[in-house]
């Protein structure tokens, strides 16, 4: 029987969720759920899998889509409000998979989410008054999400809220995500299309993929007629698409 699922994204906050699941669950009490925005690192995949051999844990992959696809839909790159990557490759399906699974199961479950009050100061006023060893009811933790999910007995726990970034990484002891070796502060969509152009650019120029992914958004642009850069310099640096440029130095 399945007693807690943990949302995993590749990234160090999902995992440390899972293993710390694991301290107090057996493996086959514990279903990982990857919702796949099809626009991650292959090193990425690639820990996924590492982490469902290391730990024992079978990790549900679902995608309802991709971020390519949600950017032609709505013509737009996602930013600022209106994340729809976020909304609509994540949350939704995951509401969905939560109520179906509870549907079966006959039965709620916990679900452990790898949010922490430190990374912005709008997480910290959204998780005011909250803390690790409490169980709530999703609506009270995830905007939209509904309030059949807690009569259906799905509670979230946000397991390591109060924890620093060097707590995370002292508990993972080295077996996180190698992109953060390599410098980068985030893993999950390569680059977030919704973040920095700093960001953005360090992952162009990473590696093969980094560059395949630019030639990618290049033509993205072109077919929506909006660039993916947001700073005066970032736009500036695109007309040449290149991300090799003075800007684009790290």
């Amino acid at each position: 029987m399945i007693k807690v699922v943990v949302p995993i994204s590749g990234g160090k906050d999902s995992q440390s969720c899972l293993k710390l699941a694991l301290q107090k669950y057996a493996a086959h009490e514990i279903l990982g759920l990857f919702c796949d925005t099809q626009f991650e690192h292959p090193k990425t995949y690639a820990h996924i899998d590492w982490m469902r051999k290391k730990y024992g844990v079978h990790i549900q992959r679902i995608t309802a889509g991709s971020v390519e696809d949600k950017i032609l839909k709505y013509k737009r790159f996602p930013g600022g409000g209106a994340r729809h990557c976020t909304e609509e490759l994540k949350l939704v399906p995951a509401k969905k998979f939560y109520k179906a699974l509870a549907l079966s199961l006959g039965a709620g479950f916990e679900v452990w989410v790898g949010v922490r009050s430190e990374e912005s100061r709008e997480r910290k006023k959204r998780y005011l008054g909250k803390v690790c060893d409490e169980l709530y009811a999703p609506h009270e933790i995830m905007r939209k999400f509904p309030q059949y999910l807690g009569k259906l007995g799905v509670m979230f726990r946000l397991a390591i809220l109060e924890w620093s970034e060097t707590d995370v990484f002292e508990f993972l002891a080295g077996e996180e995500n190698p992109l953060y070796a390599d410098g980068f502060d985030r893993v999950g969509c390569f680059p977030c299309l919704a973040g920095g152009d700093k960001a953005k650019t360090k992952a162009f120029i990473y590696d093969n993929f980094g560059r395949e992914q630019h030639e990618k958004v290049i033509r993205i642009s072109a077919q929506i007629g909006q660039s993916v850069w947001k700073s005066k310099a970032g736009k500036a640096a695109a007309r040449d698409d290149s991300p090799g440029c003075q800007f684009c130095s790290i």
